[in-house]
């Protein structure tokens, strides 16, 4: 099989390039280089796509003896991750790059290029599992459905920022390090392989703020905009430089000119980009067990809607709706946040969820049968509330390792008692 090796010049791509390699695949390495400024380094373990992870990247595919390219993706990258980026913050919302990253990038451009030449997958470093498994079809036969899967890494486990690739991308992606339970194991391979990035920090935070200061990022580009400060009473209690930089649960740096009458720390409730306003107030007000999302994607083989899905899918048992729509699952909001119990449903979008033109009863299936049309998600938590879930985030659904679905969060809050007691 042709596969073309995505190697970010870190120790986790270069060890699945490595495996790839070593399990017969032709193999070609390629660098994106997403950063408009080629002469950035690393600093410490923040940022990425400098100079320095390129010359990495080569260096392990030389020892490797596959040919290395660096591929040019930085327009798409500005394009598409750094521009929502931009406009969530700007709307009042809180994104999260790696699921556009992911979306845009790795299981969009790259993959649909590496199609384009020929490529039969495309090999990452990310931490999860792709198991194939087999359904059976109303006129007897089956057919092979593959679940996107939790890695037994918990604490490196990347399954939630990939559910936004859909069943369909997926079934071209190979993750060779979907077996490792630590990045210690990881990092032994390196270096037995005599790969020299063994040892390289991981790089975290946001990539292309590699200084992490993601409210000057976003001052630098929005331009400053002064705005109040308001408590839940609409009494003015500080100042801000632009509600774009605040989101929801946010408690440092809130800049009030005095403390809450009870003396209790105060969040960020709300952000209300119209007036340019920031609402804060107590912790309780951030608890909520109610969520709403859209551009929901359900994976191949998840019947969650009332009414039966294009193509002859038929679901696992363990997937099966009530007559309303909804089965019991887990939810999970943040990239390492711990799943929470929940019963979710999916329900008709309205209009052109997808804002492409195409309304939502006439968007035909991908090309593997899959459902991939938008729809909206509700979810009912039945367990302990969430805190600080905010509009923007990706809510992906669980049912143990196994996902789901996936969707961007569009509305959280708390419902009142005599919902919760029914």
């Amino acid at each position: 099989m042709r596969v073309l090796a995505a190697m970010s010049g870190g120790v986790d791509s270069a060890v699945a390039a490595a495996l790839a390699v070593e399990a017969g695949h032709d193999v070609v390495g390629v660098h994106m280089a997403l950063s408009r400024n080629r002469d950035q380094f690393r600093t410490g373990s923040r940022g990425c796509c400098s100079i320095e992870d390129a010359g990495d990247a080569r260096r392990a595919a030389d020892l490797l003896g596959i040919p290395y390219y660096v591929w040019d993706l930085s327009e798409r990258f500005e394009e598409t991750v750094v521009a929502d980026f931009l406009s969530e913050y700007e709307a009042g919302r809180t994104p999260n790059p790696c699921v556009r990253c992911n979306e845009h990038i790795k299981f969009e451009a790259l993959l649909d290029k590496a199609t384009a030449l020929g490529f039969d997958a495309v090999a990452t470093g990310h931490y999860a599992r792709i198991e194939t498994r087999e359904v059976p079809l109303p006129d007897g036969g089956r057919r092979t459905v593959r679940e996107l899967h939790r890695s037994p890494n918990d604490a490196k486990d990347q399954s939630y920022v990939l559910a936004v690739a859909g069943a369909d991308r997926l079934a071209r992606a190979l993750f060779p390090l979907g077996g490792f339970a630590s990045k210690d194991e990881v990092r032994a391979e390196a270096a037995r392989r005599g790969l020299s990035v063994s040892a390289k920090p991981d790089s975290y935070d946001i990539c292309f703020v590699a200084d992490g200061d993601t409210r000057g990022f976003l001052q630098s580009r929005l331009g400053s905009r002064p705005g109040a400060v308001v408590d839940t009473a609409g009494e003015v209690v500080g100042e801000h430089g632009g509600a774009y930089s605040f989101t929801v649960g946010q408690r440092k740096g809130l800049g009030l000119g005095r403390p809450a009458a009870d003396g209790k720390a105060r969040y960020v409730v709300d952000v209300q980009p119209t007036t340019n306003t920031v609402v804060v107030g107590p912790a309780e007000l951030l608890s909520v067990d109610r969520i709403t999302g859209e551009k929901a994607l359900w994976f191949d083989g998840v019947l969650a809607e009332p009414t039966p899905l294009v193509g002859p899918v038929v679901p696992p048992a363990d997937v099966v709706p009530d007559p309303d729509g909804w089965f019991d699952a887990e939810v999970q909001v943040r990239a390492h946040g711990a799943p929470v119990p929940a019963r979710v449903r999916s329900a008709a979008p309205a209009g052109d969820a997808y804002g492409d033109g195409v309304p939502e009863g006439e968007r035909p299936p991908s090309a593997d049968g899959s459902h991939r049309a938008a729809t909206a998600m509700e979810i009912e938590l039945t367990g302990a509330p969430l805190r600080g879930v905010a509009p923007g985030q990706s809510v992906v659904v669980y049912r143990g390792t196994r996902v789901l679905g996936q969707a961007t969060v569009s509305r959280a809050w708390r419902a009142p008692a005599t919902d919760r007691a029914r």
